[in-house]
């Protein structure tokens, strides 16, 4: 089994300091890997529910620090040497795909093939209006820069003509160091889980049913002619954080799931040690699930 740890670039960690304790003591804990979230902007005033928390509204407000994704996770490959570098998520439809190509492919080329595209169609609509980016057909959007970046990192001379994006005999390096990066859909819908299985190497289930999430994702693995046992399965558990960490891991590999999240938060106070004590505890006796 291998952990991740979600939330990555925020409260303390979003500095350097607390960014290098974390990166460094996650990796010497047994960490597979750490993973951002991102927002451009926070918008003073917003009506679109963020479906992640009863409250329909983000735990954070206008003064938050919430670092680029891929410029914090540039520094975390500077200062670690194994640990991979994950995004959880990037809003996909958000970003032009030909820069967002030659971004990653270097950050992953730099990194030794360390980095791990996890994507959303994003749900904060007042965001995509200050970007000037349509919210309507986001999804379609997305899939189509899934299929651009995947042309771009394949081959030299490459071309693409599809809705949002045209073009013929353009490179894009460095290449990915083992040819592509993993890209992994987030979301907790069926057509999440669809767009996982038609398109993504993983799928990352914010909440919801996760057996039935995953079975959804992998059917439609199967329907568009893929492996679905492939699929990389994320989930987070509460379980996780309970009295029997243990079981509640060994419950998740019976599921399927590849890759266990943890949230920052629980690192916040005395880092190094919890991060320690969780590699000890938790990482260790599992390694072999």
């Amino acid at each position: 089994m291998k952990f991740g740890i979600m939330f990555a670039n925020t409260m303390n960690f979003a500095s350097r300091d607390g960014l290098i304790q974390l990166a460094r003591g996650a990796e010497e804990s047994g960490f597979e890997s750490l993973w951002t979230v991102e927002h451009v902007v926070f918008p003073d005033n917003y009506e679109s529910t963020y479906p992640y928390d009863r409250s329909g509204k983000m735990a954070m407000d206008a003064t938050t620090a919430l670092p680029d994704p891929l410029i914090w996770l540039t520094w975390v490959a500077a200062v670690t040497t194994t640990l991979r570098l994950g995004t959880g998520i990037l809003i996909l439809p958000q970003r032009n795909p030909v820069i967002l190509a030659k971004t990653l492919s270097t950050i992953d080329s730099l990194s030794g093939g360390r980095m791990e595209l996890g994507v959303g169609a994003g749900w904060l609509q007042e965001e995509f209006d200050a970007l000037g980016i349509p919210f309507e057909g986001r999804g379609a959007r997305m899939d189509e820069s899934i299929q651009v970046l995947r042309t771009l990192w394949g081959s030299d001379h490459a071309a693409f003509e599809g809705t949002y994006h045209s073009f013929s005999g353009v490179s894009v390096n460095p290449k990915p160091a083992n040819g592509t990066v993993p890209i992994h859909v987030g979301g907790h819908t069926r057509r999440a889980a669809e767009r996982a299985g038609r398109l993504g190497d993983g799928f990352f289930p914010g909440r919801g049913s996760l057996p039935e999430l995953v079975e959804i994702a992998r059917s439609s693995a199967l329907a568009a002619d893929r492996d679905p046992d492939s699929l990389v399965i994320t989930s987070g558990s509460p379980g996780v954080l309970g009295d029997d960490p243990v079981g509640a891991v060994e419950e998740l590999a019976s599921q399927g799931v590849d890759r266990i999240m943890v949230p920052s938060f629980i690192f916040l106070n005395d880092t190094a040690e919890t991060l320690r004590n969780f590699g000890e505890t938790v990482i260790a006796p599992t390694a072999h699930l």
